[in-house]
C-alpha cells in the first residue's frame, strides 16, 4: 500500500507544467479568498452594525452572483477563451481585495468589494475546471477533478487558519496580503499558462438536448438542493462558533473540513465515479442532515463530529454531481460547469437569505441560536427526499460512465495515465 502511494506521488511529478500551475492556482486563490470571506458575516454584523436579516440578504446576493454567474462565466470562457477568461477574472478579484483594504477606512466599500469579488469567482471557476478536463479521456476525469477539488479545499481550509489569529486585530494587513496573492497568481496565469490555441483539440460530439434541457437534469437540481443545505454550514458557522467559542476554533473546524476533502476525495474518486447517483444523493444528504444537527449540540466533540459528517457528504456529492453532469454534455465542459455554478448559486442565494431569517428566529427562541441548526437539518432532510425522487424518476440521456480497466500489474488506467507527459494538458 505504501509502495503504491509512493509510485502515485512520483507520477504526479510527471504532470505537465500547465496542469501543475492550475493546481497551484486552485490552492492559492481560495487560500487568499478564505482568509477573508468566511468572516464576512461577522464583519458586516459587528463592524457595519447590519441587522442579521440584512447580512443574510447581502451574503445571499453575493453568493448568487458568485455561483449563478458561472453560467455567464462558462459562456464567456467558451466564446473568448479559457486563459483570457481566467486572467480577466483574477484582475477583477485583485481589484476587489484592494477595495477591502480601503474599506477599513470607508466601511461601505466592503459591499461593492464583496460583489466584485463574486464576479471574479463567477468568471474564473468554470474556465478553470473546463481547462482541467478539456480533451481529457473520460476515465481520467474523476481523478483530475478530484485533484483540482483537493487543491481548492486545501486553500479553503488553510485560509481561515492563517488569518484567524490576525483578522480581528489587523484586518487591513490580512486584506493586503490576500491582494498580493491574487496579483501574483494573475501574473503567473498571464506569463506561464499556455493559450487555448496551444492545447490540442479532439473532434467534438453533438451534445444531447438543448440549453434549457441541460438546466433541468438531475445533477443540476441536486446541486441546487445540495448547496442550499451545505451553505448553511459555510455562511453561518462563523457567527455561531465565534459567539460561543473563538475565531481560532472556527478556523480549526474549517481546517478539519478542508483536510478531509483533500485527503479523501482523490482516494475515493474511482469509487465515487462508479457509485449510483441515487446512492450518492442518499448518503450525502443524510450526512449533511446529521452533521447540521450535531453542530447545534453542546460541546466541541459534537461540533467536530458534525463537521466530519458534512465533509463526508461534500466529498461524495459535489464530485459525483460534476461527473454526472459531464455525462450529459461531455464535449461542452465550460457550459456544464457554468450550469453547475448557476445551480449552486441558486441554492446558495436561497440558503443565505433564508439562513438570516431562520438565525434571527432561533436567537429569539427559548433554546437560543442552537435551534438554528435544527431548522437547517429538517430542511436538508426534505431537500434530500426531493433530490432522491428526481434521481429515481428522471430518465437519463447520458454517455455511460467510463470503464476503467486493470492492467497486468494491477494498476488502474486512471493512475497510469498520470505517467503520460501530456496528461496535464487536459
Amino acid at each position: 500500500m505504501l509502495n503504491d502511494a509512493l509510485i502515485r506521488l512520483r507520477r504526479m511529478n510527471e504532470l505537465s507544467p500547465a496542469f501543475r500551475l492550475l493546481l497551484a492556482a486552485s490552492f492559492l486563490i481560495p487560500l487568499a479568498g478564505f482568509m477573508v470571506m468566511p468572516f464576512m458575516s461577522f464583519f458586516l454584523h459587528n463592524r457595519m452594525k447590519m441587522d442579521l436579516e440584512v447580512v443574510g440578504l447581502v451574503i445571499a446576493v453575493a453568493s448568487f452572483v458568485q455561483m449563478s454567474g458561472g453560467v455567464v462565466g462558462g459562456y464567456v470562457a467558451d466564446r473568448f477563451g479559457l486563459k483570457r477568461t481566467m486572467v480577466l477574472a483574477l484582475v477583477i478579484r485583485t481589484v476587489s481585495f484592494l477595495l477591502f483594504v480601503v474599506s477599513m477606512m470607508v466601511p461601505a466599500l466592503s459591499i461593492p468589494a464583496l460583489l466584485l469579488s463574486a464576479v471574479g469567482v463567477a468568471l474564473y471557476l468554470p474556465a478553470n475546471k473546463a481547462y482541467v478536463v478539456r480533451d481529457c479521456a473520460p476515465e481520467r476525469r474523476p481523478l483530475f477533478l478530484s485533484l483540482n477539488n483537493a487543491a481548492l479545499n486545501s486553500g479553503m481550509a488553510l485560509g481561515p487558519l492563517v488569518s484567524g489569529l490576525f483578522i480581528l486585530r489587523a484586518p487591513m494587513a490580512v486584506f493586503a496580503v490576500a491582494s498580493g496573492i491574487f496579483a501574483a497568481v494573475t501574473f503567473l496565469h498571464l506569463r506561464a499558462l499556455p493559450t487555448d490555441a496551444e492545447i490540442p483539440r479532439t473532434a467534438t460530439r453533438q451534445e444531447r438536448g438543448g440549453a434549457m434541457k441541460q438546466l433541468l437534469i438531475p445533477p443540476v437540481i441536486t446541486a441546487v438542493l445540495g448547496f442550499y443545505a451545505y451553505m448553511f454550514f459555510q455562511n453561518y458557522l462563523s457567527l455561531y462558533v465565534v459567539a460561543h467559542y473563538s475565531s481560532t476554533v472556527f478556523s480549526l473546524l474549517l481546517l478539519v473540513n478542508g483536510l478531509l476533502v483533500v485527503a479523501l476525495q482523490p482516494v475515493l474518486a474511482k469509487w465515487i465515479n462508479g457509485l449510483g447517483f441515487s446512492a450518492a444523493v442518499a448518503f450525502s444528504f443524510g450526512s449533511f442532515a446529521c452533521g447540521l444537527l450535531l453542530i447545534g449540540r453542546d460541546g466541541i466533540l459534537a461540533m467536530v463530529s458534525g463537521v466530519v459528517l458534512i465533509s463526508l457528504g461534500e466529498v461524495v456529492l459535489f464530485l459525483k454531481n460534476e461527473l454526472e453532469a459531464l455525462r450529459y454534455s461531455p464535449d461542452k465542459p465550460g457550459a456544464v460547469f457554468g450550469n453547475q455554478r448557476l445551480a449552486t448559486g441558486i441554492g446558495a442565494f436561497a440558503s443565505a437569505w433564508a439562513g438570516g431569517w431562520f438565525y434571527q428566529r432561533a436567537v429569539d427562541s427559548p433554546d437560543g441560536d442552537s435551534r438554528f441548526w435544527v431548522y437547517c437539518a429538517v430542511q436538508t432532510a426534505i431537500g434530500g427526499l426531493i433530490a432522491l425522487a428526481v434521481s429515481f424518476f428522471s430518465r437519463k440521456d447520458t454517455v455511460p460512465p467510463a470503464k476503467e480497466t486493470v492492467g497486468s500489474d494491477g494498476g488502474d488506467e486512471v493512475t497510469s495515465a498520470l505517467a503520460s507527459k501530456d496528461a496535464g494538458r487536459d
